[in-house]
């Protein structure tokens, strides 16, 4: 049995299978409506999820299985004080795999120790969220048709934004990739990141604060928002919610094929104005996340 807790886990070949079989079920969904017939997913999110835990229980209706679980640790038994590991294997019982979003790091990795089936780390706090990154690279492939030569800007929250980091693992094992990070200082990638993934894998990256720095030498740029549930201190939020804000006058400065992404959920980040500009792939980006979910359901159940 295999588990996706890290991005790392899947090797270069892994990924461009998943990626491979997402397309397939992009161009003839009618081959997979039944591959999961009889199979179950339970959604185990400790903390607010729209986007990620409704594709995965799309994903899994549309293989034709179905889904139980919960979307808030206050109508779990966590609430009572239950543990991760209990919990967890518990709903190994009914469950065939288990997508898991947790605030805690490390959650996903505690669960998979005590589980009978697949856990897939749905978001641990702020280190990982490798279904998304996934689901990065798949909207990159459909939209730029390659993974290599590409300048890659990062902006906004580059300390807490587990899909930036996830993102950044997963890209440097792809030739002439250069990213640009572009964040207020308080918000700058974590030291540990430039030196262990980034020095060490000697991949150009420079930074700077403002997007009109940068803007001009991306082929994708990359928008996360400030992230109010990682303060500690409401006024520091305050203070740095609106440091980086793309509108349609900064794109404009912007190559005609550069594609803009988001995570989600979107804030004030990016202007709703920028959501007609053919170069917004944000939308189509979560659109595709079900389909890369899909894909890893039947990757990790062993469907063929």
């Amino acid at each position: 049995m295999k588990h996706l807790l890290d991005v790392s886990d899947l090797s270069i070949a892994e990924i461009d299978q998943l990626i491979d079989t997402a397309s397939d079920i992009i161009d003839n969904p009618e081959k997979y409506q039944e591959k999961c017939r009889n199979k179950k997913i339970a959604t185990l999110f400790f903390e607010p999820s729209t986007r990620t835990r409704l594709s995965f229980e799309a994903a899994m209706l549309e293989l034709g299985g179905s889904v139980l679980g919960f979307s808030e640790a206050a109508s779990s038994s966590a609430a009572k004080g239950e543990s991760i590991s209990d919990t967890v294997t518990v709903v190994s019982c009914y469950a065939d795999i288990i997508a898991m979003r947790h605030f805690k790091e490390g959650a996903p990795m505690a669960a998979s120790l005590k589980s009978n089936v697949p856990i897939i780390n749905a978001g641990d706090g702020g280190h990982n969220h490798p279904t998304q990154t996934l689901t990065d690279l798949l909207t990159i492939k459909k939209e730029k048709g390659r993974f290599d030569n590409l300048t890659v800007g990062l902006c906004g929250d580059l300390k807490f934004g587990r899909t930036v980091h996830s993102l950044i693992n997963a890209m440097v094992r792809y030739d002439n990739i250069k990213f640009v990070l572009i964040s207020p200082e308080e918000l700058r990638l974590p030291d540990y990141i430039k030196h262990d993934v980034l020095d060490r894998n000697n991949i150009e990256y420079n930074e700077c604060t403002t997007i009109e720095d940068a803007i001009s030498e991306l082929d994708i740029l990359y928008m996360t928002r400030v992230q109010r549930e990682r303060f500690f201190n409401e006024a520091d939020y305050e203070r740095l919610k609106d440091s980086c804000i793309l509108n349609t006058e900064k794109m404009k400065k912007a190559k005609d094929d550069m594609i803009v992404l988001h995570p989600l959920p979107r804030v004030n980040e990016i202007t709703t104005s920028v959501d007609e500009d053919p170069r917004a792939c944000y939308f189509k980006q979560a659109m595709y996340g079900k389909y890369i979910r899909m894909a890893l359901i039947l990757k990790l159940l062993g469907v063929e």
